[in-house]
């Protein structure tokens, strides 16, 4: 299956680059649809006529997003040049405490597609 979603061009360049290999979201009703083998196309915000194809290689579900971005280097979550309490902050006006709670969060480990 192929999943769509939307990206911020700083994001969407670090996973281009093939240095972001993993996506946070919210584990909401869409996310859980997403499952380990299938495609997402993510889509360079904001005019969405760039893309690229990346396949799921794993799902990480945490209760909310500090305690994943524990898990894992930076790099893997967004650009170099992000610190883990910028992306919190960043992450939290998409997602509120609330809403992590709520729902949980999902790590989505991806690669690249050729």
């Amino acid at each position: 299956m192929r999943h769509i979603l939307k990206l911020q061009p700083r994001y969407y360049n670090s996973m281009k680059n093939g240095i972001k290999l993993i996506e946070l979201r919210l584990l909401d009703e869409k996310r859980k649809n997403i499952k380990v083998g299938d495609e997402i196309e993510f889509k360079k915000e904001p005019d969405l006529t760039e893309s690229i194809i990346t396949k799921v290689k794993g799902l990480l579900i945490y209760e909310n997003f500090e305690t994943l971005i524990d898990d894992y280097p930076i790099e893997m979550l967004s650009d170099i040049n992000t610190t883990k309490e910028e992306l919190l902050k960043i992450l939290d006006k998409f997602y509120s405490k609330e809403k992590q709670n709520q729902y949980g969060v999902i790590g989505i480990r991806i690669e690249l597609k050729k």
